[in-house]
């Protein structure tokens, strides 16, 4: 459990230095960066899910470059359900949803 929330706390800091960094993202505080953190992982086990087992042929077809595009989608649900977080273009969406992905993977081997 202490694992999960450490993951999230870091995770939450990623996007919030992000942020700071990438023109076109935007968040309220760190606080919501976490938040943003935990709906987007909520959204990436449960829809992600079945979006990954549907799009087998497709994450075959690219070799995981779909997966991209999935997790594109998902950043893109998540900054639509939640008023304080905000990316204004898609290619931002593309660019943050990469680093998040890749901070998320090595997060989770390191926690």
């Amino acid at each position: 459990m202490v694992d999960l929330i450490i993951h999230f706390l870091l995770l939450g800091f990623v996007i919030f230095a992000l942020a700071e960094m990438l023109p076109g993202m935007h968040v309220e505080s760190y606080g919501t960066a976490v938040i943003v953190a935990v709906v987007y992982s909520l959204i990436n086990i449960t829809l992600g899910t079945v979006l990954k087992i549907l799009g087998i042929p497709f994450i075959i077809l690219t070799l995981g470059i779909f997966l991209l595009v999935i997790n594109t989608f998902l950043l893109w649900l998540t900054d639509e359900l939640m008023d304080s977080f905000e990316i204004d273009t898609k290619g931002a969406t593309f660019v943050a949803a990469l680093i998040i992905t890749i901070a998320d993977t090595v997060i989770g081997r390191l926690v």
